[in-house]
């Protein structure tokens, strides 16, 4: 009996064994998905509802300003001032915050100055929720459940009230935080169920534009009005407009409001919620939102038993489609940059470009999991083209911000180029080249004498300006070449060497220059100067992607090489050192909290010190992004951070991003499928992985043995399976017939 008893306990703890494994396996993916991460700290994510690359990113908003609320939220916080339209994520921009709403009643009416008197209510991260395309809370001091998902163009918010006689929702257009400010709003009572208008503004987008239509599931009974704080009938217009709708709720009664939108006009607003929500069913909504997401996610698929890292990994792929995003309306119309209503022919127009951020490692990711999209994009660069004479540097609603350094519109291009994404080739190299002749951003002297001279111009950036041009200038080179435009190719392959000329043979730095030729006489490495892009010495001094090798030569070769780099991990800041706010994520000198780091790790395969990249990636990946709001280690920056972190996980990256090689790395999980837009699967195994297990001992692509520490492009594309062999010691006799190189061209 008892031995029965026995057999009888093991079966039942097979089969729930076996069940607790089907369940795994069927978990969907929109489960391991954090909002969260970087909402805390210098991240500054928003926690809101969107969907993949959508126009409307519906999320809460302290209403306070500042640095830490730059995505309108911040985790310390206690207090939300409403919910609004449009965010940023990740940046160090404080625009956007369009159509802000607030569900209130009679039970609480304090206000503070902190946030403009705007209505508020407190809140508790233990009544939260946030999951993909769906954010919820409790506004405490009114007993108000809110809930927000959305569409691509339109935001659904659901209000559960308690029983009260004076239940409000405020639309306030005259709301603005940190940099932005409204200049022209307009308000139109339709009737008791339809409001529209329009939002104009300037801010980091010196001219941005949002028409709306809001409907809303039950009539309201009245309302009041504000034209600049005046009450009005029927329309407003001004710079601050805003509108009370007065409701009586019974217990546990809801509203559903919808706000389409549009860049254009208000047909386009009026389009996006008659096709996108054409009902009032908020759980369909939410619903169809997470099988997007859902979707998305499932082009990588994973496997590990660290359920922490699964999530931060899903965390990390959702936030690289968060950016850019949609533009053009259901009419295919939008605000372009040239300040006029322009139409998008057979392609969706797309914005917020942070292009200096995400020509690293985003762009590169998207030519993965999503060619289509990248085409599209690439077209919308090429509109921004045509409606400025030039690539967009850093684009944000239909503006050039002209933000950061840099043609890296270009990289992008060309590589989409090389992995034969459909656009418009000819008139891609000529919008490549118009944006390198370009005689503004001090392009015109770069042209003249070979590098961008120190001068008394607040963020100078003569170094790094230096470096991004000469980089920008190999991808035109290459691009020209395939093109068979000789002149070109050999014109611009002479001033990717540009970099030579800030290079200092005595310091082994790259070092700031006069006009006259002379390097600047004080020069400390590790100090933060003008002339430097959010960096200093030892973070750009490795900005010569297209030409490691040569820049190996001028250093001192191999050996020397490998010094430097071990200096940039090992020399720690010390206690006296003033770091800049962009100085985070800190190994050494090197700074994962901001992009020019990024590709460092990886440059010890150029030395053949492989196993140094896979000790120093996979301390990275270890240490530098966690499943917590205080989870990045520097700002997002629309998808760089989080899409490094994607790429470096399954094991590889690209040092030159235009080049379609992938330089090896440290795989973190034991596997993982790439699900290709083409049908195809292309499936990494990691055997033997563990935190221990850090570095590769063999490596085989469909079965034969790998002798170079890269893959590329293609190899991807065709699909197959890539094994890492892993083990606790590094490998340092393996022979690599072809180490990655920077002259392997596509």
């Amino acid at each position: 009996m008892q031995k029965h008893g026995f057999i009888l306990i093991l079966l039942m703890a097979q089969l729930f064994s076996c069940t607790q494994k089907t369940y795994i396996a069927q978990e969907k993916l929109t489960t391991f998905v954090n909002p969260f991460v970087g909402t805390d700290g210098p991240g500054n994510t928003y926690p809101g509802a969107t969907v993949p690359f959508g126009m409307v990113q519906l999320s809460p908003d302290i209403g306070i300003p500042g640095w830490d609320r730059i995505a309108g939220y911040y985790y310390q916080d206690s207090i939300l001032s409403g919910f609004s339209h449009m965010h940023l994520t990740g940046t160090g921009a404080g625009d956007l915050y369009d159509i802000l709403v607030m569900p209130t009643n009679s039970r609480f009416s304090k206000r503070i100055a902190e946030n403009n008197f705007k209505p508020f209510s407190s809140f508790s991260h233990e009544k939260e929720k946030a999951s993909p395309g769906y954010y919820s809370v409790e506004l405490l001091d009114y007993d108000i459940q809110v809930e927000l998902t959305s569409t691509a163009r339109t935001g659904i918010h659901k209000y559960t009230f308690p029983k009260d006689s004076l239940s409000q929702i405020h639309i306030d257009l005259g709301y603005a935080l940190n940099w932005d400010a409204p200049v022209d709003t307009y308000l139109k009572v339709v009737n008791q169920t339809t409001i529209e208008g329009y939002r104009k503004s300037t801010g980091w987008a010196r001219d941005q534009r949002v028409y709306f239509k809001i409907e809303l599931s039950k009539p309201f009974n009245n309302y009041q009005l504000f034209q600049n704080d005046t009450l009005v009938m029927h329309s407003a217009k001004g710079k601050n407009t805003r509108i009370v709708l007065h409701y009586n709720t019974s217990e546990g009664e809801f509203v559903v409001l919808k706000t389409g939108l549009s860049t254009a006009n208000l047909d386009g607003a009026r389009k996006s919620i008659a096709l996108e929500a054409p009902h009032f069913d908020f759980e369909s909504y939410k619903s169809e939102a997470d099988s997007l997401w859902e979707k998305a996610l499932q082009k990588i698929k994973i496997e590990t038993t660290d359920r922490n890292k699964k999530s931060i990994f899903y965390t990390m792929l959702y936030q690289s489609m968060l950016a850019p995003t949609l533009l053009s309306d259901l009419n295919n119309k939008y605000k372009g940059a040239n300040d006029t209503i322009m139409k998008a022919h057979q392609f969706n127009r797309y914005d917020t470009f942070s292009l200096w951020d995400t020509y690293r490692a985003a762009h590169p990711l998207y030519t993965i999991l999503h060619p289509n999209i990248v085409s599209d994009m690439i077209k919308s660069m090429l509109a921004h083209y045509n409606e400025t004479g030039l690539l967009p540097v850093w684009s944000l609603q239909g503006n050039e911000t002209n933000m950061m350094i840099g043609y890296h519109a270009v990289p992008v291009i060309v590589d989409a180029y090389f992995k034969g994404i459909e656009f418009n080739y000819d008139l891609a190299f000529e919008a490549c080249k118009a944006s390198a002749m370009d005689d503004s951003r001090q392009i015109d002297v770069y042209k003249q004498i070979g590098y961008v001279p120190i001068d008394e111009h607040h963020e100078n950036w003569s170094v790094s300006k230096t470096l991004e041009y000469a980089y920008d200038d190999w991808c035109i080179a290459m691009f020209a070449k395939a093109l068979h435009k000789p002149e070109d190719s050999e014109y611009f392959l002479k001033r990717s060497k540009n970099w030579r000329n800030v290079y200092d043979d005595k310091s082994t730095f790259m070092r700031p220059k006069y006009k006259n030729g002379e390097f600047i006489e004080h020069f400390v490495p590790k100090e933060y100067t003008p002339y430097f892009c959010e960096s200093n010495a030892w973070q750009y001094m490795w900005n010569v992607p297209q030409n490691i090798e040569d820049l190996i030569k001028a250093v001192g070769g191999n050996d020397r090489f490998e010094q430097k780099l071990d200096s940039m991990f090992s020399l720690n800041p010390l206690p006296e050192d003033q770091l800049p706010i962009f100085s985070t994520g800190m190994i050494g000198q090197y700074a994962h909290g901001n992009e020019p780091s990024h590709h460092v790790g990886y440059l010890y395969n150029y030395i053949d010190r492989p196993w140094k990249t896979q000790h120093r990636i996979r301390q990275i990946l270890e240490t530098q992004y966690k499943n917590e709001p205080n989870g990045h280690c520097g700002n997002e920056d629309c998808g760089q951070m989080s899409s490094w972190y994607v790429l470096s996980s399954l094991g590889f990256y690209p040092v030159n991003p235009a080049q379609g090689l992938y330089s090896f790395g440290s795989p973190l999980f034991d596997k993982a499928t790439i699900n290709l837009d083409n049908g195809k699967r292309f499936i990494i195994e990691a055997n033997n992985n563990s935190i221990d297990n850090k570095y590769i001992q063999s490596i085989h692509l469909n079965g034969e043995a790998l002798d170079r520490n890269y893959i590329t492009h293609q190899d991807i594309l065709a699909g197959g399976i890539l094994i890492f062999n892993m083990g606790h010691q590094p490998v340092k006799e393996r022979q690599l017939k072809k180490g990655i190189s920077s002259k392997i061209y596509h």
